[in-house]
């Protein structure tokens, strides 16, 4: 990894005047972790910068202009194609710019450019709104990317995509001018700081409209999607000179200004809609009935080859069928929409009338329950990122996507179709959005010898021979141009057009400092060159293609390392290990990743919800954690006596917990919290917070023989803290559950020698999985015994716990709290639910177990107001991480408390007593077990 230039570090000690210093890093391990997006390519950038506001990014910008230094953006970094990617200053303006407002009407909504484009769906829908662009990555990318790239989706075409919803922009230009196009004043202070800009702008409207060949060919192009080079469509439909410069924005990928933020018109929700997969024999055939409805009323036709349903044939959920299609089916995922019932029934029969003349090998089913057609979509959107779980461990795996007329589609996606399989790539996909004639296809790549790159080279040059000289078609589709795409933009377009590009591009930046290389590229293999390594480092993530899928779930994303990122660099030690290139460099990548890796993961594991591939980096953390703890070491073996004396160990942790709780009583939480801060700060002993629970030991009382069993396992958590100081009911969980359970009439068995007993779960976080499996089969053989052999449902009161157990047991039926109440006492409890706002935290291992539906409509039925807060995932206080690493509890939970504020919560409810302490703390509101609100609101059926 190349040093610090001194240009560089003049450049930093520049904005470091105005830009917080800890903002701005060029540590190794932060180069590379964020100078990798999902392409396949990688560049080192020199300085990685993260500003707050628009004065900084502006302080920045006039900077580099000044010492001519290139800069890039960067949002979430989800780009195929290399648009954010750099060897010189990266500038990420991601998690910190979130902020939006909506229109009294929500006809439109402005928005910061790194809210996630799920997000905004989220916040409209209760509106009855939505955005429309809708890539496959909405879940990750954000804004600024799906803007910057137009990047589209399965819906959206060329009718709504960004270019057709923007209205104006808040711009930062390579001098660090700010713009706002849409408000006066700023233009006007535009026009007096660069008096020529607007009438260039127009010389070059009057030159293309002048110009009838030129004029028609800019139509004909945006026919169909296309983003290859700069958007220069707005040259013909605007007029006024600040439209255009708004939506020449839209697809410039960066290379023209910061997009700060962008105030876009939403689209009314579909109230009705429904999704048919119908299976084609052959892929012309497939495109004859696409060609057909495109007329009709359908909003959406994708298209997977037969290699594509391959790739996602053995997930779970997928019907057995999948694996006997022959291998020229291709499947059409059909979608309509409707203002009613009536009108989606009528939708539905025709669509089905035209489908069904032509050859197909399954009967035609629409579904129109989102719960059944959504999974559908979730099989389309994990396409890409399931194809490359599909390919050869250590290689890459490349999409590009492509778009044909729809008179051509037939012939063209056959032809391409061959194309792919000529050059040997047995693997390679196609599919996409038919209905807009725009394909993606995947190949799986290695670039380990020249002969491999000179055949993804010929590949390319007859696809470009195909798409652009034989079907006038668009080389990128929705991607963005890219560094693989931009030797080709000219060919494309044709000499006039990219002098038009170009001309647009000196007018926004004279000096070329902004994302040079992407779109405008003078080196014509600049597509196969910094081509990136995908080195073996752990099979548990070896198969990951690094899309960031999973980085919309991981908590320390933007804090530490994002659960991509810790990938990233586990692979670039792994390089190094092998290679024996650069041993300093591996020894600070080693020391880094200690803390920002290792130390600030919370093993959470829902990074894998997200994943397609479900790859969960948590296996990848123990896996570190292991090696760090041989069998046999001094960490190994003082684990195995707390594994083997771990009564004891809870006996000397309660009069600690009795000590703290007197120490609170008698200091007062202020001083109490500032002894231990500063204790924390300099000697690395956990920190205490006035939530911390006092001690507690489990009492089993006398109780009445019944028919009604059950075993109830408290959590050795549960076993050893009770409540905490503020909180509203002093009674310790374990003494609230047996009296819920006593209320509904059962009789309550408690595992023998149950001081001893552990679920396994603190071990196998700290990485010894053989520590935590003894304890796991011990926990087992004492609930197999006290559940009579597994007739009566065992209980555990701790959801993490009880996801280790399940994951591990499977000899019996294993509850959490809210799971057991629906399941066996909703119906001898006489629910009584009150007016006043809850809150409730759905904890990661309730996710995991998808019990979350379960644990809300439980809350629904205590509370008619329950506050479930956006945006808030894992807590991070992963076991004990809210004690040794409060940072990242704090960084996990920074949405929560306005969130409680602003909707009046007094209390909130959980299922998990360490997240309840953590949320405690950050929210600043009690936080406890859901038991205590069941029991609060219920009494006895009468019988």
């Amino acid at each position: 990894m190349e040093t610090i230039d001194a240009a560089h570090r003049a450049f930093i000690q520049k904005i470091s005047a105005k830009v917080n210093r800890r903002y701005i890093t060029t540590r190794a391990i932060d180069r590379l972790a964020w100078g990798t997006d999902a392409s396949f390519y990688r560049q080192i950038p020199q300085v990685v910068v993260f500003p707050e506001t628009p004065e900084e990014v502006s302080y920045i910008l006039k900077c580099a202009t000044s010492h001519n230094i290139p800069v890039t953006f960067r949002a979430a970094g989800t780009s195929l194609s290399g648009q954010s990617i750099t060897n010189s200053v990266l500038v990420v303006a991601g998690k910190k710019w979130e902020k939006y407002s909506i229109a009294p009407d929500a006809s439109q909504i402005t928005l910061q450019c790194g809210i996630v484009g799920q997000r905004i769906n989220e916040i409209l829908a209760p509106l009855g709104r939505k955005f429309s662009p809708d890539p496959a990555s909405l879940k990750s990318a954000m804004l600024a990317g799906i803007i910057m790239n137009n990047a589209s989706g399965m819906n959206c075409g060329t009718h709504a995509n960004s270019d057709k919803v923007i209205r104006s922009v808040r711009m930062i230009m390579p001098d660090g001018f700010r713009l706002d196009t849409g408000d006066e004043k700023s233009r006007t202070e535009f026009n007096n700081r660069y008096p020529t800009f607007c009438n260039d702008l127009h010389e070059l409207r009057k030159e293309i409209l002048a110009n009838e060949e030129l004029h028609r060919w800019i139509r004909y192009k945006y026919s169909i999607k296309n983003v290859t080079g700069l958007n220069i469509l707005p040259l013909i439909e605007h007029s006024d000179p600040f439209d255009i410069i708004t939506h020449l924005m839209v697809g410039s990928e960066g290379t023209l200004a910061f997009l700060e933020e962008a105030t876009v018109t939403t689209e009314p929700l579909a109230p009705f809609r429904a999704s048919a997969m119908v299976y084609f024999d052959g892929i012309r055939e497939a495109c004859l009935a696409i060609q057909r409805l495109k007329t009709e009323p359908v909003i959406g036709a994708e298209l997977l080859d037969r290699l594509a349903l391959k790739s996602v044939e053995d997930k779970p959920g997928m019907p057995d069928f999948l694996k006997t299609l022959p291998d020229s089916a291709t499947a059409v995922l059909f979608e309509t929409k409707a203002e009613s019932q009536h009108e989606l029934a009528e939708n539905v029969a025709l669509i089905k009338g035209i489908i069904e003349s032509y050859k197909i090998l399954m009967p035609v089913e629409f579904l129109d329950d989102e719960k059944e057609y959504s999974k559908l979509w979730a099989i389309r959107s994990g396409i890409f990122p399931s194809v490359g779980a599909m390919r050869p461990v250590g290689t890459s795996c490349l999409i590009e996507d492509v778009a044909f007329h729809m008179d051509n589609l037939p012939e063209a996606t056959a032809e391409l179709q061959q194309t792919i399989a000529k050059h040997g790539y047995a693997d390679g996909v196609i599919y996409g959005h038919a209905l807009e004639g725009n394909y993606h296809f995947i190949i799986n790549q290695s670039f380990d010898s020249q002969s491999e790159i000179d055949r993804y080279e010929a590949l390319m040059n007859d696809v470009i021979h195909l798409v652009v000289d034989k079907y006038k078609g668009s080389l990128k589709a929705e991607h963005g141009t890219g560094r693989n795409m931009a030797p080709f933009v000219e060919y494309e377009w044709g000499a006039e057009a990219f002098s038009i590009m170009k001309r647009i591009k000196v007018l926004f930046d004279p000096r070329g400092i902004l994302n040079p290389g992407v779109i405008f590229n003078d080196d014509p293999h600049c597509h196969i060159k910094n081509l990136k390594e995908l080195s073996l480092t752990n099979p548990h993530v070896d198969k990951c293609i690094e899309c960031g899928f999973c980085e919309v779930n991981c908590l320390t994303y933007g804090l530490t390392l994002s659960s991509r990122q810790r990938i990233i660099v586990q692979r670039e030690i792994a390089r190094l290990e092998a290679s024996g290139e650069d041993a300093a460099l591996l020894t600070d990548l080693r020391k880094e990743y200690a803390y920002l890796g290792d130390a600030t993961c919370a093993g959470d594991g829902l990074c894998a919800t997200s994943c397609p591939m479900g790859i969960n980096t948590a296996h990848l953390t123990h896996d570190v954690r292991q090696a760090n703890i041989p069998q046999g070491s001094f960490a190994w073996k003082v684990g195995n006596f707390a594994a083997n004396h771990f009564a004891g160990i809870k006996s000397t942790l309660r009069p600690v917990l009795s000590a703290a709780n007197m120490a609170h009583t008698v200091m007062g939480s202020a001083a109490l919290g500032a002894v231990t801060r500063t204790l924390h700060k300099t000697t690395g002993i956990p920190l205490w917070t006035p939530s911390m629970p006092k001690s507690n030991k489990v009492k089993p009382v006398v109780q009445k023989s019944s028919a009604l069993k059950v075993v109830y396992f408290p959590s050795c958590i549960n076993q050893t803290m009770g409540a905490a100081k503020g909180d509203p009911d002093q009674t310790p969980l374990p003494d609230k559950m047996m009296g819920l359970l006593h209320k509904a009439g059962y009789e309550v068995i408690f595992p023998e020698n149950m001081e001893q007993l552990c679920c396994g779960t603190i071990w196998e976080s700290k990485g010894m999985p053989d520590i935590a499996d003894r304890k796991t089969k011990q926990l087992e053989e004492a609930l197999w015994k006290a559940s009579n052999n597994g007739e009566y449902p065992v209980l555990c009161d701790q959801s993490p716990c009880l996801y280790r157990m399940r994951t591990c047991i499977k000899s019996m039926k294993l509850y959490e709290p809210a799971e057991f109440i629906e399941a066996f006492l909703v119906d001898k409890l006489e629910f009584t639910p009150i007016d006043e706002p809850v809150a409730l935290h759905i904890t990661c291992s309730t996710t995991k177990m998808q019990l979350r539906d379960t644990i809300i409509g439980l809350a629904k039925r205590c509370s008619t107001n329950v506050l479930v807060p956006q945006e808030v995932g894992c807590c991070g206080f992963a076991g004990d991480k809210g004690f040794t690493n409060p940072e990242v509890n704090a960084y996990a939970l920074r949405k929560l408390r306005p969130q409680l504020e602003t909707a009046n919560v007094r209390q909130g409810f959980s299922n998990s007593r360490t997240c309840e302490i953590g949320l405690t703390t950050n929210g600043k509101i009690p936080y406890m077990s859901i038991v205590y609100l069941v029991d609060r609101v219920t009494k006895p059926i009468k019988q």
